[in-house]
């Protein structure tokens, strides 16, 4: 008996000539009418326009990535690429497998288009079959026209972007951005090879192996500058999101409202999460309910950090009880449509009332907070933000004899004895990514001047973990961190997460009717 192939096809769709005729018919038309112009469209215009004027004649390929699979064959949630929902202004999760190329004009400028998979007809295997892209499977996607429409930038078939990319290499500088999609980053290295290679009608065989050695050390040359272009482009992106526009600073806006709704949730919890057990997954799910409904989810992975787990930096286990008598440390943020997102940290009282011991660390890190928006105003540079913090920080582990030399020589150079509480920096830029902009140049970032409009986040903290000996025993298993997003203002700053309460009266007094 002969063998039968194996295969691992187990999808079970009708084929049949009836089923594809009776599948076409009786639906209802579509709508005639097209979508209105996108809100965002005029300042993603004015981005791409700012990308434009860096990079005169060249063509830019800017890809949305696609689906990833994290499972077997299940995916992630698909999110685009931050720099092509920042130039195009698609969020959520739209559009996978999509690329923005500006397209070089002769008279200057550039041509912004959308290459994109459009929905299919009815009529179509695609329609029903295809699991990424039919509507049967993933719902209505929009048409050329529509996205035009919505966009204000011309669209095209995804199908015509590989020969779109490829038209005149050698005769204009093409830059991909490299980490977003790895096929279409292949494709552009691919055709920026061929470019550079000669056939073999141009030069003889003796001559071509002669020359070998050397065309291959050029062509290593060649493609190691043509990454560094790509890197400098993915430099570029992230350095034009350091200050927001006035859309932007809406969005985070909205995701700050948002996310302190999404905090009295979790107080409004608390006795649950202590009584059922595994209460850190129920601080963590309510927020992430809230997150869901009002905005595109959480922007990020929640830290809900009971006890000594608040001392873990990055706790995102959340699988620990939250018990009566113990600090409550959350680091949430809801992520809007857009793609914008609040970063925002609290340290509760379970119980609604901090013991001594705890509202004394709170306050020192609440004073180093303070400090440090205080230096949130044009003109100062960044890292001024973290040096006053620190500072504070530095000062309160001095009166509590914590440090075994005196404050200065542990904030010198060769000091650094405070850190052990503390070694995280004290902000970061915020936006469309939690920590966003980070392949900016550092003197572009840290050493850089604060400027009207930048939004970065406050975020001092104490760490005193349950096993560090060197401390007494009262403050072991106490962490807290106090987090709020700052919008750098013409004469200091704006506190976007200000709704929610900070000082330790505010705190107590706040949760007490959520605690109900």
């Amino acid at each position: 008996m002969e063998e039968q192939p194996k295969t691992t096809d187990h999808r079970t769709r009708p084929t049949s000539a009836a089923f594809k005729q009776f599948i076409a018919q009786g639906w209802a038309p579509r709508p005639d009418t097209v979508p209105d112009r996108a809100e965002v469209a005029p300042y993603a215009a004015a981005r791409r326009e700012a990308v434009s004027k860096a990079y005169p004649g060249e063509r830019l390929v800017l890809p949305a990535g696609g689906l990833k699979v994290r499972s077997n064959d299940t995916d992630y949630a698909f999110r685009p690429h931050s720099a092509f929902s920042h130039l195009t202004g698609l969020g959520a999760d739209r559009e996978p497998d999509s690329v923005l190329v500006l397209e070089p004009l002769e008279g200057g400028g550039h041509e912004a288009v959308l290459y994109f998979r459009p929905r299919a007809g009815r009529d179509t295997q695609e329609f029903y079959a295809d699991a990424r892209y039919g509507e049967l499977w993933v719902g209505v996607r929009p048409s050329l026209e529509e996205i035009e429409a919505e966009l204000g930038i011309t669209a095209r078939h995804l199908d015509e972007l590989s020969e779109a990319v490829g038209k005149d290499v050698g005769t204009i500088q093409v830059r991909v951005l490299r980490d977003a999609d790895p096929a279409v980053t292949a494709r552009v290295d691919e055709v920026r090879a061929q470019s550079r290679t000669g056939t073999a009608d141009e030069q003889s065989r003796d001559q071509a192996e002669q020359d070998r050695t050397e065309q291959d050390r050029t062509a290593q040359d060649q493609t190691e500058a043509d990454v560094a272009a790509d890197e400098e482009l993915a430099t570029t992106l992230s350095e034009l999101r350091l200050t927001k526009d006035e859309w932007e600073v809406e969005q985070l806006r909205q995701a700050c409202a948002a996310t302190a709704e999404g905090f009295e949730a979790i107080v409004r919890g608390l006795r649950d999460a202590v009584a059922k057990g595994r209460g850190e997954r129920w601080v963590e799910g309510q927020f992430g309910l809230l997150a869901r409904h009002a905005g595109n989810g959480v922007g990020y992975e929640t830290i809900a950090a009971a006890g000594d787990h608040a001392c873990t930096l990055h706790w995102i286990r959340n699988d620990g009880e939250v018990r009566d008598g113990d600090l409550l440390l959350v680091d949430a943020g809801v992520e809007v449509e857009s793609l914008y997102t609040a970063d925002v940290t609290r340290t509760m009282p379970v119980n609604g009332r901090f013991s001594e011991v705890q509202r004394r660390v709170y306050q020192a890190v609440l004073d180093a907070q303070e400090a440090g928006m205080a230096a949130v105003r044009p003109g100062n540079r960044f890292k001024d933000v973290h040096d006053a913090a620190i500072r504070v920080i530095a000062e309160r582990l001095g009166d509590w004899g914590l440090l075994p030399v005196d404050v200065e020589t542990s904030l010198g150079e060769d000091g650094g004895h405070h850190r052990r509480w503390m070694v995280h920096g004290t902000s970061h830029h915020l936006g469309i990514d939690v920590h966003d902009c980070a392949q900016a140049r550092r003197e572009q970032y840290l050493e850089a001047e604060l400027r009207p409009g930048m939004v970065l986040t406050v975020e001092p903290g104490l760490y005193f973990k349950a096993d560090d000996h060197s401390l007494p025993e009262e403050l072991r298993g106490i962490g807290v961190r106090i987090e709020d997003d700052v919008l750098v203002t013409e004469d200091g700053y704006e506190n976007l997460s200000a709704a929610l309460p900070r000082t330790p009266d505010a705190v107590e007094a706040w949760m007490q009717p959520l605690l109900g």
